[in-house]
């Protein structure tokens, strides 16, 4: 899990997918099951989407996966910690702290995060994690590229389309049935690296 350490000594400008290289990440399967952890309540798909504040584009595509158990699945992110195993850009063990870091991360005075959330069946929940890992490491810039095309391979939401752009992706998911809306803000600075090194002060601080 060498990459997915938060970058302290660069800040990061921008809510961008793909800010480094991308290489694979495989945590073993002993770490996975030991953070493993199940949202009570239906299963649920929640698109997140970082915009900008002055703009409202689409900046960064996220997708939080709740089946089996809860996944972040962060194409071509930036976001990560070593005490968080990773396989490839899906994260495991989002309980609510790790995931309310995922949205301090990406939210600030320049950018905030719309959240988007469906309940899906256990089926369609469970295949879309197993298609999340299966995609590997994305390429830089091609967040939203590949989590479109894997959305629109499920049932229910053929309707999407297949794009590079954010903010068309959220467009289209607002038009699936039963999407619950939201916008989550922060007024930090814009400097990425103040909110990196705060959240490893906290993460670290409980290992």
């Amino acid at each position: 899990m060498k990459r997915r350490a938060f970058m302290l000594s660069a800040p990061l400008g921008l809510a961008a997918c793909g800010a480094v290289m991308r290489e694979e990440v495989l945590a073993p399967q002993s770490a996975i099951e030991r953070v493993a952890y199940v949202e009570p309540g239906p299963k649920t798909l929640t698109l997140l989407t970082m915009k900008n504040v002055g703009s409202d584009n689409g900046a960064h595509t996220g997708l939080l996966i709740n089946a089996s158990q809860r996944v972040l699945w962060d194409p071509a992110g930036t976001f990560g910690h070593s005490s968080i195993p990773e396989r490839n850009d899906v994260h495991f063990g989002i309980n609510p702290q790790i995931y309310q870091h995922y949205l301090s991360y990406h939210s600030r005075e320049t950018y905030y995060s719309l959240i988007q959330e469906v309940e899906v069946s256990p089926e369609v929940a469970e295949m879309a994690l197993q298609r999340a890992i299966a995609n590997g490491p994305t390429p830089k810039a091609a967040c939203t590229t590949h989590t479109s095309a894997m959305l629109a391979s499920l049932p229910g939401f053929s309707s999407l389309r297949r794009t590079f752009f954010p903010g068309n992706l959220s467009d289209d998911f607002a038009k699936i049935p039963g999407v619950r809306s939201r916008e989550y803000y922060e007024t930090d600075s814009d400097d990425k690296s103040i909110a990196a090194a705060e959240i490893d002060r906290e993460l670290s601080g409980t290992q």
